[in-house]
């Protein structure tokens, strides 16, 4: 009973953080503060009521449309909503009440936004990428001092800098390698920054993982997307959606899937 309790407790404040997210993604890119003004309708820019700005339930509440002007809303907001929800929900009840669980719900908040903005613009902000990695330093920093003191703190601090180091070297040659082989840029300038912000995180074991499931998924969305003539053969997708879902899929399984490897080869 008191598990159910804290789990819809998790859930509602993900909920929370996730409309914070939305604020993000969509002002951001835009140059706007993140701040000020409170949430508003942007097509009249009415101010959102206390019942109107509750997550997931304020947008079915107003059934997808402004109360003032009847412009539609989108529903990618309660979806963003819900999924980080989710996710926070999903954490906690692997990791219960632990540093793990605190680092991977600071990670997925920065996660989720790089995703959606790189949808959006096929950029990824250099003010996440860089706030993610100088966040995720002080807090491995904080995490190791926390647990052994000073000598804690440096051995983090250590790993999670040779994480970054592996993650923007590896992916700046993964970027050089394929655009020696395409004639043209094959990966953009913000997407070793997302690996080493997320190597940063998980450490070079993390990131490395994360790599590869990443460019699994990625050939394999974009094989089926031009088998099914949704994108032309040269056009170019946002690959930091799936270094995103990768990184999730480590946090969730990345230790199961490192042992089921290493059985496998019999180490």
């Amino acid at each position: 009973m008191a598990e159910g309790i804290i789990l819809l407790i998790v859930f509602a404040f993900g909920a929370c953080v996730g409309s914070f997210l939305n604020v993000v993604v969509y002002r951001l890119p835009a140059g706007m503060s993140i701040i000020y003004p409170p949430s508003h309708c942007p097509k009249c820019s009415h101010p959102l009521g206390i019942t109107e700005n509750i997550p997931i339930f304020g947008w079915l509440w107003l059934k997808g449309k402004c109360r003032w002007c009847k412009a539609s809303i989108s529903p990618r907001y309660p979806l963003v909503e819900a999924t980080t929800a989710f996710l926070f929900s999903l954490i906690y009840h692997q990791f219960g009440f632990s540093w793990l669980t605190l680092t991977y719900l600071l990670l997925v908040s920065w996660l989720i936004p790089l995703a959606l903005i790189d949808i959006d613009t096929m950029t990824l902000p250099n003010s996440l990428t860089q706030s993610g990695l100088i966040v995720g330093l002080i807090w491995q920093g904080l995490v190791g001092l926390a647990d052994n003191g000073i000598n804690g703190f440096a051995y983090h601090l250590f790993l999670a800098i040779l994480g970054g180091v592996v993650g923007i070297w590896l992916f700046d040659i993964i970027g050089i390698v394929g655009s020696l082989l395409l004639g043209k840029p094959a990966m953009g300038g913000g997407d070793p920054k997302l690996a080493a912000m997320i190597g940063v995180w998980l450490g070079w074991l993390g990131i490395l993982l994360t790599a590869f499931l990443a460019c699994a998924y990625g050939t394999i969305v974009g094989i089926t997307a031009i088998a099914l003539k949704l994108i032309q053969r040269q056009q170019p997708i946002p690959f930091g959606p799936f270094l995103v879902l990768a990184c999730i899929t480590v946090i969730l399984w990345g230790d199961r899937l490192i042992n089921s490897y290493l059985e496998y080869m019999g180490i």
